[in-house]
């Protein structure tokens, strides 16, 4: 390939790089470039090298970076074809912090982020970016504590609206807006086009250029109410647009973010990403397209979820990360509705161990919603699946398509098998049992803290708690948040004695209460995941002169001390600081 000159390479890089999978030897660095090329990284001395791949005529790369120091910490730089194109000099240099097995894992978490512009009109429809607002106290304290890992939980993107100019006029360009699907995603290149939308601000290019991430879709990724139900599903289908957007989401999404999220002995297992590897490894000139087998993958993964799995897992020091799936490996039929098929269960069962000081289960959608709003929904999908005949039931569908309501609760089956797992594990019976269980989520568009009734009582030896930080930036309506307070809190009795009257509602197994919250700002959280207890505060955005350098501003704070099984006597704690 012919070099390029210093003024090409100010457009050779068209997003990233992003720092993804790091453990204390290895790290892997995402970019996606104008054109064919060989991209290289370069830290401490060393470089490592890869060529780019094609997907429906866009270029990226991930690069590998092997035999590292553990607990170093040091800047890195980006060629494409031997010219540097990162770092920039608008912003502080990158840097790849490999984690350390003496230092408590410290991470960030939350979901829900629309793309806007970051001054005054921005920030008056869409609120002051979390996010941001936490890569820009990074940037101006360079002795601040910094994140492990950056863990997105759904709706990166948002596939079914378009609120930004730019996309609507990307869009109008090149088809008819008033022909379906409208102003929604249609294809692969729109998808392309979104994402580097949404990542290309320069603070957040920086701050996921230098901060881990580790990411999983939810239903804006794809549409909103993804595999919502059955008929939801067939009704889909029966369009004529839906197979290219099922298609092109799932692989946008395993380009842009799935195989960051793998390490690099998963990424050799993975299907897809081993003919990347050959075509590496064979030295061929030309780059390779993997347009036809993603999209084979996207759609066989869509017809049949349990042939691929999204899922995967993470250590953080003495910690264990599992993210899941809620989504995409959904068994749908009226006959078998479960959250998880068979086969994702089987690997969530084998994966749920104790033997760590935390145990950490990433699911978009809150496991543990409010009580009230749980017995809502577990109501809602017994009248859906014909419990009460048919006209009710088709009343129950639209209710549960208009607000919303498939989340864990609204599929019994699964919630019932995963919380019997859980409980085991916090008794012991999966291994020593952790400190804490801990459920990270978002979705609900407002954050709090639950926890399980009583643990001690029911045999368990972990607190199994439920921390929701959402949104990064979308804000609630002012009028729905006073429904999700009264869920929360004085509608909770009500609905568990209404649901408890029905032979046909399940009562959950164990109880569990809203502990904190909930509060509806634009959120990020940020948890420590220490050996005297698990910490998480919740942070929001605060505009005093520039409405680009928003100053962090803690909304509230927990700490979450285990059960001692060495001194019954021991008070558990549950401190809360803050507003």
């Amino acid at each position: 390939m012919t070099p390029m000159t210093s003024t090409e390479s100010q457009e050779a890089l068209v997003l990233g790089p992003m720092l993804r999978y790091v453990d204390e030897t290895s790290a892997t660095v995402w970019v996606r470039t104008a054109t064919a090329a060989t991209v290289s990284v370069e830290r401490s001395g060393r470089a490592w090298h890869a060529p780019t791949f094609a997907v429906h005529g866009h270029h990226f790369a991930l690069v590998t970076l092997t035999d590292l120091e553990p607990g170093s910490d040091d800047t890195y730089s980006v060629q494409v074809d031997g010219v540097p194109v990162w770092p920039t000099p608008r912003m502080p240099a990158s840097r790849i912090r490999t984690l350390d097995p003496g230092r408590e894992p410290r991470f960030a978490f939350g979901t829900c982020r629309t793309t806007g512009a970051h001054d005054s009109e921005g920030n008056g429809s869409h609120g002051i970016d979390a996010l941001r607002t936490l890569a820009v106290a990074l940037q101006d304290d360079p002795e601040a504590e910094w994140p492990d890992l950056l863990l997105l939980l759904g709706d990166q993107v948002y596939a079914d609206t378009t609120p930004h100019p730019e996309l609507e006029e990307f869009m109008a360009a090149r088809r008819d807006l008033s022909e379906p699907p409208g102003e929604e995603i249609k294809d692969l290149d729109e998808y392309a086009e979104l994402y580097r939308l949404a990542w290309s601000d320069d603070v957040i290019r920086w701050v996921l250029s230098t901060v881990p991430s580790a990411m999983m879709f939810d239903d804006h990724d794809i549409r909103d109410d993804w595999n919502t139900s059955w008929s939801w599903r067939e009704e889909m289908r029966a369009t004529g647009w839906w197979e290219e957007r099922i298609t092109s989401g799932l692989a946008s999404y395993w380009v842009h973010q799935h195989i960051g999220n793998l390490s690099p002995a998963q990424l050799a297992e993975e299907e897809v990403w081993r003919s990347v590897a050959a075509h590496a490894a064979s030295g061929q000139s030309d780059e390779l397209d993997l347009t036809d087998r993603l999209d084979t993958l996207a759609a066989r993964a869509d017809a049949e979820p349990a042939t691929y799995r999204w899922s995967y897992t993470r250590s953080l020091g003495d910690c264990t990360l599992v993210v899941l799936d809620s989504r995409a490996a959904r068994e749908l039929r009226p006959d078998g509705r479960s959250i998880l098929d068979s086969v994702e269960m089987s690997w969530l069962d084998e994966t749920l161990r104790g033997d760590v000081r935390h145990l950490l289960i990433g699911t978009s959608l809150p496991f543990l919603l409010p009580p009230g709003l749980h017995d809502f929904e577990a109501m809602n999908e017994v009248m859906a699946e014909g419990a009460y005949g048919r006209p009710i039931s088709r009343a129950a569908e639209r209710l549960r398509r208009s607000i919303d309501l498939e989340h864990w609760a609204a599929f019994n089956e699964g919630f019932d098998e995963v919380f019997e797992m859980v409980m085991e594990v916090a008794r012991g019976e999966r291994g020593a049992a952790p400190d804490t269980v801990t459920f990270l989520s978002g979705d609900v568009h407002n954050s709090y803290l639950a926890e399980v009734t009583d643990p001690e009582h029911l045999g368990a030896r972990s607190r199994v708690v439920q921390a929701v930080c959402s949104p990064i930036r979308n804000p609630m309506p002012r009028g729905i948040r006073v429904v999700m307070s009264l869920f929360a809190r004085s509608l909770a009795r009500p609905m568990r004695l209404l649901a408890s009257r029905s032979s046909r509602v399940p009562d959950p197994a164990y109880a569990w209460t809203v502990t904190d919250g909930p509060w509806f700002d634009n959120n990020i959280a940020i948890c420590r995941a220490g050996a005297e207890a698990l910490e998480v505060e919740w942070f929001t955005g605060v505009v005093e002169d520039d409405h680009s350098r928003p100053r962090l501003e803690q909304v509230y704070a927990a700490r979450i001390t285990p059960i001692s099984a060495a001194d019954p006597a021991r008070p558990r704690e549950l401190s809360v600081e803050g507003a």
